[in-house]
């Protein structure tokens, strides 16, 4: 019998667990070479487990189960042979072909006659029983066993059956006739391992935000213009954030120290703008990353963002093309923030938030007129980064939003956009 041992790979360099986040298969499946058989969490993305031969499946851990890199977590019987409908039936003599069915009707007709006689999954031995995992998790959190329902074989309670399970209340509150339900639902790695990098920033960097506010009126007046043209020739439609990366790279090299980490007691200064994205996906917010950011086109922005926009929301985004980002671009104003303080997304040094559009009134060459206008924010590392180039950043990121085709088309919008 030859069984293939399915080991967890490296989704990438520094990742040591993945979760298990959903079988796509059950245990005793038959599965075909390169099928999707699982969905893993890793700190980074959700990737899919492909099989790596075709043959019957033996699970080896749970959903929601932690799992270390090159741990097995799955069997594959080779040599079993496909069942019966499929394209490759079992090889089987023909002279024991009415023997098997034979069995086959006397099979169905012990099944049929044990199911009359069948007891519920409650009075299996293991009912009520927790794995030796869940009976540590149940100790410590003062839950008695008897009031877990099991969801394993037999009605056994597994380590995710524990680790859900509801503390006792320390006294109960008087019924005021309203539903008092509540559910309790453990954590990705990816939204622990946010959480845990979220609080390590607070902690462990000077961060500081600074604001200002653009006038996107000229971007409106761009957009109005050539939007259809632009998509029409390029099969991408001309955005916002076509302009404010072009924006940001022009600023970050007017200011190095923003497009900078800090390592220890060493500052590294990168040459090059490669911008994160935060985009919104299924399984939250992920930043993808513009490589070389500097050098794109509004064209080369909008056809970049458009495909890692559309990996994420897909689940097909990939650890390589979340890495290595210098600088953060987040626009909150999609779920209509008006004014935030985006937190840093390390290693890197400072965050750009873009917020919602407002029709305000403002005073323009002592006149009070109508304009749309934009609030932003730059939260930054003060210990490497300086209020005068914080502050000089941002103003350099308005002045390019205020006119963009002075500071980002060179005084020739169709040009600029490769009309």
């Amino acid at each position: 019998m030859s069984i293939l041992e399915m080991k967890v790979p490296s989704p990438g360099e520094s990742i040591t667990e993945v979760e298990i986040a959903s079988w796509l298969v059950k245990d005793g499946d038959y599965v075909e070479k390169d099928q999707p058989i699982a969905e893993v969490d890793s700190d980074k993305a959700t990737l899919e487990l492909p099989a790596e031969q075709s043959g019957v499946i033996t699970l080896k851990a749970e959903e929601g189960e932690v799992v270390q890199v090159g741990q097995v977590v799955c069997l594959i019987d080779m040599d079993a042979a496909k069942p019966s409908g499929s394209s490759e039936a079992p090889k089987t003599e023909n002279a024991e072909a009415p023997k098997a069915e034979e069995k086959v009707v006397e099979k169905a007709a012990i099944v049929q006659e044990a199911k009359k006689e069948e007891k519920p999954a409650a009075t299996s031995y293991a009912a009520g029983t927790p794995s030796p995992a869940a009976k540590k998790i149940l100790e410590e959190k003062g839950v008695d066993a008897a009031q877990v329902s099991g969801s394993g074989k037999g009605g056994r309670i597994t380590k995710n059956d524990a680790e859900t399970a509801s503390v006792p209340a320390m006294g109960a509150a008087a019924s005021t006739g309203g539903s008092r339900g509540s559910s309790t639902t453990k954590l990705s790695v990816l939204r622990r391992k946010l959480a845990a990098r979220l609080v390590s920033v607070k902690n462990e960097t000077a961060m500081l935000t600074t604001f200002n506010e653009v006038d996107m009126s000229e971007i409106f007046r761009l957009r109005k213009q050539y939007k259809e043209e632009f998509a029409q020739k390029h099969g991408v439609g001309l955005g916002f954030m076509s302009f404010f990366t072009k924006a940001v790279t022009r600023a970050l090299q007017l200011y190095p120290d923003v497009n900078a980490s800090i390592d220890g007691d060493y500052k590294i200064n990168y040459d090059f703008c490669d911008i994160s994205i935060a985009v919104s996906g299924p399984k939250g917010l992920m930043v993808p990353v513009l490589r070389n950011a500097e050098t794109m086109t509004f064209r080369g922005v909008e056809a970049n963002i458009k495909s890692l926009a559309e990996k994420v929301r897909d689940g097909k985004i990939t650890v390589d093309e979340m890495t290595g980002g210098t600088f953060t671009v987040t626009n909150g104003g999609t779920f209509g923030s008006m004014m935030s303080t985006p937190i840093i997304n390390p290693p890197q040094s400072a965050i750009l938030g873009m917020h919602n559009i407002l029709q305000r009134p403002m005073a323009i060459d002592g006149q009070v007129v109508i304009r749309p206008m934009m609030y932003v924010a730059l939260s930054y590392d003060h210990r490497i980064i300086d209020g005068k180039e914080s502050v000089g950043f941002l103003v350099a990121v308005k002045e390019a939003i205020d006119n963009p085709v002075e500071f980002l088309m060179g005084g020739d919008e169709r040009k600029a956009l490769e009309l």
